[in-house]
């Protein structure tokens, strides 16, 4: 098991750096979102091309950004309950979930998304719709982003077997969430005055 966390740092860097670039993504996709809708708006005229990089943009970020998401534990899970638990059925909780779960779907997604992808690329599909995009590019964002999330789930099961064995500190306690961190800097904004 010790041997498996340095691997889990490694794991853990490439999603936070990923994650971190890709989520600015968000921004692009609300400006094509915005010029689009002025233009309709004011031309009365609409490309289809810009509607669909809004949707791949928002694709981008969703599938590649959502193992920094299961990294920072800001994933969806019932935290008044959780919270309540002692830290051992927690991540006794996360070591089920991940092993039995998770990592299984992650697997299958791969497995079904990458001949998804291949056969998309080998006719270079196109939209359907006039003055679309190519589709290959979005569909290898199933593969992908699942890989990814499979490498950062195997990463959070070891370091919930290791918290577990009393190797390590829960990094889930140590992180703060985005609401903390925000209302801290809030306090000390206030404070400053």
């Amino acid at each position: 098991m010790g041997a498996l966390l340095p691997a889990t740092r490694v794991v853990d860097s490439i999603n936070r750096w990923i994650g971190q670039r890709l989520s600015w993504l968000i921004l692009a996709a609300v400006l094509v979102s915005a010029v689009n809708a002025i233009i309709r708006k004011t031309f009365d005229t609409s490309s289809n091309t810009w509607l669909e990089l809004q949707w791949i943009l928002f694709s981008i970020v969703f599938m590649l950004c959502s193992p920094w998401t299961l990294l920072s534990n800001e994933h969806i899970r019932i935290d008044i309950v959780n919270n309540l638990m002692p830290r051992w059925l927690r991540a006794t909780i996360d070591i089920v979930g991940h092993a039995f779960f998770l990592l299984p779907l992650c697997i299958i997604m791969v497995v079904t998304g990458l001949p998804f992808f291949l056969k998309s690329y080998a006719i270079d599909e196109q939209s359907w719709n006039a003055g679309g995009l190519p589709q290959w590019p979005a569909k290898s964002l199933i593969a992908i982003g699942f890989a990814l999330l499979f490498f950062q789930g195997l990463s959070e099961l070891i370091k919930r077997l290791a918290v577990v064995r009393g190797m390590i500190d829960d990094p889930s306690e140590s992180t703060k969430t985005a609401i903390e961190a925000e209302l801290e800097q809030h306090v000390g904004a206030i404070d400053k005055r």
